[in-house]
C-alpha cells in the first residue's frame, strides 16, 4: 500500500501534496479522484498498492459527515493510522472531528511547506501509535502505574491527574492512558472535555479482560496524544465493578502502555485499595488546610499498617498559599513525610479546569505550571535514572 493515500476530486491539492512528499518525505502517494468515500474500509484497502499505509488524507471537497464516519471505523479497526481531514471547519466542530478519530485538520489552502510539516507530524504519530499497539513480549517491563490519591475531596486531585496524563503525553505520545476510578462521581471526562462512548464498565467485561485489543477499542482518544478510560455515566453501574476487575484492568493496561495514570475517589474505598496494590507510584495530594493535612496523615498511617504503600511516593501540596496560616514545615511535620512538589494557588489552573483543557495542554505562563511540570518530570525515565537519591527534596512556598 502507498504510504500516503489521498481521496479528493481536487487535482490542485493533489499536486501540492505530491510536491510536499517529493520535497523530502520517503514513500509514495496514491490518489483516488472522487468525493465518494467507501462505506467499508476493506473496499479502500483492496484498491491500494503494496506499500504500508501510514497517512490517509480525506478532502478537500469530501463530505465531512462521510469523512467522520469513515474515521470512526478506522479508529477501531486500524487505530495506528493517521487520518487527516482537509476542510475549513467551524472551531466548535473540531473537537467532534478529533473524537471521531481524525488526527489532524488541514486547511484546503495550505501551501507545500505547511503540508509537508503536517505529513511529517502524521508519520511520527503513526510510528508512536504503532509501537504502542504492538503486543509486548512475555517478560517485557510493565509500564508505570501512577495512582493519584487523597483521603479528602476538594483538593484538586482530578486536576492533578489530568495534567500528569497530558504532561506525560508529551514524553510518550499515545503511550499514556488515564483511568477514572472515581466510579460514581468521576470528573476525568469533564476535566478533558470528553464525551466518551465507552467507559470502565465496558473495559472490565469478560471480552475485554481476556483480549487487550478489545480493551483498547474501549479507550477514548484525546487530542493531547493520550487515551482516556472514563467513569461510568450512570453512578449505579459502579456497584457492578469489583476490586478484582479493577486490579485485572490496571494490570492489562500496564502491559500495553508506558504510563497508566489512575484518578481515584476520595478516601480509601475498596476500589482505591485495589488500585493501590497495582501502583508503582502513588501521588498523595493535600491542600494547605488543616482538615486535608490531617486526613492525609491518617490515611498514610492506615496504609503503613496495612503495608500497602508503594515504594515510590510523591507528596503534592496543591493550591499552596503562604497566607493560609500554614507553612510547608507545618505540613511536613504533621504528615510525617517531606513535601515533594508544591503547586501554588492559580486562577489559570481553575480557569483551565472549567474549560476542560488541562493547563499543561496549552502554552500558559503561570507559577502553577512550573510545579505541575516538576511533578510530571518525576516520571520521566531520564530523571528517575539520575535523580533517585533526590526523590524527596524540601520545597519552598
Amino acid at each position: 500500500m502507498s504510504r500516503f493515500v489521498l481521496i479528493t476530486p481536487n487535482t490542485d491539492f493533489d499536486q501540492r501534496l505530491r510536491q510536499a512528499v517529493a520535497g523530502g518525505l520517503p514513500g509514495s502517494v496514491q490518489t483516488f479522484f472522487t468525493s465518494v468515500l467507501p462505506a467499508d474500509p476493506a473496499e479502500l484497502f483492496g484498491a491500494l498498492n503494496q506499500e504500508q499505509l501510514e497517512v490517509l488524507i480525506l478532502g478537500p471537497d469530501v463530505p465531512v459527515e462521510d469523512a467522520l464516519r469513515l474515521a470512526t471505523v478506522l479508529d477501531v479497526q486500524l487505530p495506528e493510522l493517521s487520518v487527516i481531514l482537509v476542510s475549513e471547519l467551524d472551531p466548535g466542530f473540531v473537537l467532534q472531528a478529533m473524537r471521531s478519530g481524525i488526527r489532524d485538520i488541514m486547511s484546503p489552502a495550505a501551501d507545500v511547506a505547511q503540508i509537508r510539516v503536517m505529513l511529517e507530524r502524521a508519520c511520527q504519530s503513526f510510528a508512536s501509535r504503532q509501537r504502542t499497539m504492538e503486543p509486548k513480549q512475555p517478560g517485557s517491563p510493565k509500564g508505570l502505574v501512577i495512582g493519584v490519591f487523597s483521603p479528602k475531596g476538594g483538593v484538586g486531585k482530578t486536576t492533578i491527574a489530568t495534567n500528569i496524563a497530558v504532561g506525560l503525553g508529551k514524553i510518550a505520545p499515545m503511550g499514556v492512558v488515564i483511568v477514572d476510578l472515581d466510579l460514581q462521581f468521576g470528573d476525568v471526562a469533564s476535566g478533558l472535555y470528553l464525551n466518551p462512548e465507552h467507559t470502565v464498565t465496558d473495559a472490565v467485561t469478560p471480552s475485554a479482560s481476556q483480549d487487550s485489543l478489545v480493551l483498547k477499542a474501549f479507550l477514548t482518544v484525546h487530542p493531547a496524544s493520550i487515551y482516556a478510560l472514563c467513569a461510568p455515566k450512570d453512578p449505579v453501574e459502579a456497584d457492578e465493578i469489583s476490586p478484582e476487575q479493577v486490579g485485572r484492568l490496571l494490570e492489562q493496561l500496564a502491559q500495553e502502555f508506558q504510563y497508566v495514570v489512575v484518578d481515584t475517589a476520595p478516601g480509601l474505598p475498596e476500589i482505591g485499595l485495589a488500585a493501590l496494590e497495582q501502583c508503582s507510584d502513588a501521588v498523595w495530594v493535600t491542600g494547605m488546610d488543616v482538615p486535608s493535612v490531617r486526613g492525609l496523615r491518617s490515611g498514610l498511617d492506615i496504609l503503613r499498617k496495612l503495608n500497602l504503600l508503594p515504594e515510590t511516593r510523591h507528596v503534592v501540596l496543591n493550591m499552596a498559599d503562604s497566607k493560609s496560616g500554614l507553612s510547608v514545615q507545618d505540613v511536613e511535620s504533621t504528615v510525617g513525610a517531606p513535601v515533594d512538589v508544591s503547586i501554588p494557588r492559580s486562577k489559570a489552573v481553575a480557569f483551565s479546569t472549567n474549560r476542560g483543557i488541562p493547563v499543561l495542554q496549552e502554552a500558559v505562563k503561570d507559577p502553577a505550571v512550573k510545579g505541575l511540570k516538576q511533578l510530571v518530570e518525576r516520571f520521566n525515565p531520564t530523571w528517575r535514572a539520575t535523580a533517585q537519591r533526590k526523590m524527596h527534596r524540601r520545597v519552598v512556598v
